[in-house]
């Protein structure tokens, strides 16, 4: 599984719709409204590179509002809790 940390700038205005349609689409686990530098962080958990392009170039970045994006790619996770069982995919 491939973990990704998206952050966005959006247009003030569109936060709350641009998180909603961002939450519908395959592939985002969670949607956070954030405070500082970004508006929202994604986190997105695929299967590999390509489903990542894909959610990224073509559904994400077509969304009307978003003006700036920062994609974050996580290389392992240092957690208790045990993330490959809760969002596991039946691949082997």
């Amino acid at each position: 599984m491939l973990t990704a940390f998206v952050s966005l700038k959006v247009q003030r205005d569109k936060v709350n719709e641009i998180a909603s349609q961002l939450a519908s689409i395959d592939g985002v686990s969670e949607v956070y409204s954030i405070a500082g530098r970004f508006d929202l962080t994604v986190i997105i958990r695929v299967r590999d590179c390509d489903d990542l392009a894909d959610i990224v170039t073509k559904k994400m970045l077509q969304i009307d509002g978003i003006t700036d994006s920062e994609t974050q790619i996580a290389f392992r996770v240092h957690s208790k809790h045990d993330l490959d069982s809760m969002f596991s995919l039946g691949g082997s």
